[in-house]
């Protein structure tokens, strides 16, 4: 089973259709909330949340999937799960003709009640869990177990992978794909047109292709936004490329400038498709202001910190330092930020709640419009 650090998981962002999420009170969560998982009792050891936009799949450490938004529904035995609106996946223990577990596609609506849309046997030999023979350790779905194929929302749902790209962890955004593979470097394929996939083109790509820019740098995780891509190296340093319309790059945007008011139409001039100059300070450089980043820019978190674990939702990211604290950025119009109010920010900000309840940020995840964070109690020094 692929699981998270233990600990408890927090929420924050939108829930307008009843997902579990915090209070559950309120149809947006701006500062984080313990979570509570209707019908999964109280103390639920949730070990793993897989959101979308209108329901979010939690999966708990004794293989149990409960489905919580615009639909509900439950099944045990399960390995991992991955949501999307139009497909819901599911790793589950002993349900085909074989001795392996079987991969299931659902219709989110069906409530996991019924049959399948698509059912599949994994092999034992092509499980990976034990990163024993030729076969990669795989990550979480939608990379399936032996690294070999991946799972997409849209027809056709199996799609098969190069045996050579020797895929650890890939991830969906709405156009474009990202893969990690065992020796670190990037691979990118899909729809450009915001230069999400970080070849310095808006072109699309119809095969997985290598990452120029940061061949050589070793990364340690990759996530997909709905039209930008963040990674992580294996020192902690942040890359982030793609669609910074709502600053969720981290690079400075005019719409957050303008919202601002900290520039006047009389000081932009055009410098390029998606690039302005922002006025700074007195006898200062101008900044330039950036639409879309067509590929990879290095991001300095505050105080030098090292970042180890990253998420992205549509339009935010949010990323896990080494120290434990959390920062976001980007779109805050549900509160998915975390920071008590509904600003979005084109600089990273550190959630504050974990830091005065002395938690410990272990990992997060990103739903499209909410963010969840699984936290431990901070050791006292």
């Amino acid at each position: 089973m692929v699981e998270e650090p233990r600990g408890s998981w927090f929420g924050f962002g939108f829930c307008g259709f009843g997902q579990a999420l915090g209070s559950g009170r309120e149809p947006q969560v701006h500062s984080p909330e313990p979570l509570r998982v209707p019908d999964a009792g109280a103390d639920a050891d949730i070990c793993g949340v897989r959101a979308s936009w209108s329901y979010t799949a939690f999966l708990s450490r004794a293989g149990q999937v409960q489905l919580s938004g615009s639909v509900r529904g439950a099944a045990e035995g399960c390995r991992d799960a991955w949501a999307s609106e139009t497909l819901l996946v599911v790793l589950r223990d002993g349900r085909g003709p074989g001795p392996g577990p079987e991969l299931q596609a659902w219709a989110p609506d069906s409530a996991l009640c019924g049959e399948p849309l698509w059912a599949r046997t994994v092999a034992p030999e092509a499980q990976g869990e034990d990163g024993a023979g030729d076969s990669p350790r795989a990550g979480p779905l939608p990379l399936l177990p032996g690294a070999r194929a991946y799972v997409s929302p849209l027809p056709p749902l199996y799609r098969p992978l190069a045996p050579e790209l020797r895929a650890r962890r890939l991830e969906l955004g709405t156009e474009h794909a990202l893969l990690l593979d065992e020796a670190g470097q990037v691979y990118s394929w899909g729809g450009g047109r915001q230069g999400q996939l970080g070849h310095g083109t808006l072109e699309a790509e119809p095969e997985p292709r290598l990452l120029e820019a940061l061949q050589g740098l070793p990364m340690a995780e990759v996530a997909a936004g709905g039209w930008h891509s963040v990674c992580v190296s294996e020192t902690g340093d942040i890359y982030t490329w793609g669609w910074n319309e709502s600053g969720q790059l981290a690079l400075p945007t005019r719409s957050l400038a303008e919202d601002r008011d900290t520039v006047t139409e009389e000081s932009l001039s055009e410098r390029g498709p998606g690039v302005a100059e922002a006025a700074g300070a007195e006898g200062a450089a101008p900044a330039p202001f950036i639409a879309v980043q067509p590929f990879p820019a290095l991001l300095d978190l505050p105080l030098g910190s090292d970042a180890v674990k990253a998420s992205c939702g549509s339009r935010h990211t949010a990323v896990v330092t080494r120290a434990g604290e959390l920062y976001t950025w980007g779109w805050g119009k549900y509160g998915q930020l975390g920071h008590g109010d509904t600003t979005s920010w084109d600089r990273p900000c550190r959630v504050e709640y974990f830091v005065d309840q002395q938690l410990q940020a272990v990992a997060v995840s990103c739903g499209p419009w909410n963010t969840y964070v699984c936290a431990v109690q901070r050791e006292k020094s």
